[in-house]
C-alpha cells in the first residue's frame, strides 16, 4: 500500500517539476517549488515507514521548516527586491 502511494507522490512530483520550468509567471514557479518541497516531505515519510526508521519523519519535520522560510524569503525579495528589508510601507 505504501509502494502505491510512494508512486503516486512521485508523479505528482514530476508534474510539480514540469509546472516549475513552463510555469508563465514566478509565482506559479514558486508554488510549484514549494509543492516539490512538500512532496519531498510525504516522500520522506512514505520512505520511512516502508523500510521502518522513524527517524526519517523528524528529517522531514526539519525540511518543512526550511521549506516555509524559503518560500517567504523569495517572496519577500520579489515584492521588495531586498531580504533586509522591514516589511514596513515607507509613506
Amino acid at each position: 500500500m505504501f509502494e502505491i502511494a510512494t508512486f503516486a507522490v512521485l508523479a505528482a512530483l514530476a508534474l510539480a517539476v514540469y509546472r516549475a520550468l513552463s510555469g508563465p509567471t514566478v509565482f506559479d514557479r514558486v508554488l510549484a517549488a514549494n509543492f516539490i518541497g512538500t512532496g519531498a516531505i510525504l516522500l520522506l515519510a512514505l520512505v520511512g515507514f516502508i523500510t521502518g526508521r522513524p527517524e526519517f519523519l523528524d528529517i522531514g519535520i526539519l525540511y518543512a521548516l526550511l521549506n516555509i522560510i524559503g518560500t517567504l524569503a523569495v517572496l519577500k525579495f520579489w515584492r521588495y527586491g531586498d531580504l533586509s528589508h522591514s516589511g514596513e510601507e515607507e509613506g
